[in-house]
């Protein structure tokens, strides 16, 4: 049995247009809405064993803020081509990166972290499937089993939709931001490198190494 969890990365700042898109971080409610995902992932088992996550501020960022909700070991991967700018296809590098991995997440973008759920989505509560069908908001977290040991064998209507969990569902609809708000710098520490890293050529944290 194979588990993929897909959170796409919290809100997101537009506040300053002197920063690329690759470098916009997270505003008010983005860090608002880390601990009610953390919580969910803190209560699920067994937990993500290895995160794939792209390299762009904002996913790193919302990285930063879940990682004190997991528990044991944790293998990290930050991947530039995981960045939504270069459109990747998400289920080959997960067929590349997973290696050993049995509960593999993905911190990534729209469109992409929609289009490899519902590809690989055949099962589940419809509600819940058709919910992500009309929008996968951010810092949205979808997990996913496979009926199979094999990542090579994870494709098209493989997987059942275990639970699809969006920030709004457990705290509420979020009040909009003031522009002062909105130009708030993200607080939080990010511990992985803030220029773009390649698959080459970035650490990969341990769990001690994390703490």
């Amino acid at each position: 049995m194979l588990r993929l969890f897909l959170l796409r990365h919290a809100k997101s700042s537009w506040a300053n247009p002197t920063l690329s898109d690759f470098h916009r971080p997270l505003n008010k409610r983005g860090r608002k809405d880390l601990p009610a995902i953390s919580s969910i992932l803190a209560g699920t088992s067994p937990q993500p064993d290895r995160i794939l996550c792209s390299a762009s501020l904002r996913t790193r960022q919302t990285l930063a803020g879940i990682l004190p909700a997991l528990g044991g070991e944790t293998d990290i991967k930050i991947l530039d081509s995981l960045y939504e700018g270069h459109a990747p296809d998400y289920l080959v590098l997960l067929r590349v990166h997973a290696q050993n991995s049995k509960n593999l997440m993905i911190i990534g973008h729209n469109t992409g972290m929609q289009d490899i759920a519902l590809t690989l989505i055949g099962k589940g509560d419809r509600a819940l499937i058709a919910d992500m069908e009309y929008k996968f908001p951010t810092a949205a977290l979808a997990i996913i089993e496979f009926d199979t040991d094999s990542w090579e064998e994870v494709s098209l209507d493989t997987g059942t939709l275990v639970t699809f969990v969006k920030p709004r569902d457990l705290t509420g609809p979020s009040e909009p931001e003031s522009d002062a708000e909105q130009f708030e710098t993200a607080s939080i520490d990010t511990p992985l490198p803030e220029t773009a890293p390649t698959e080459n050529d970035t650490p990969e944290p341990t769990a001690s190494e994390k703490a």
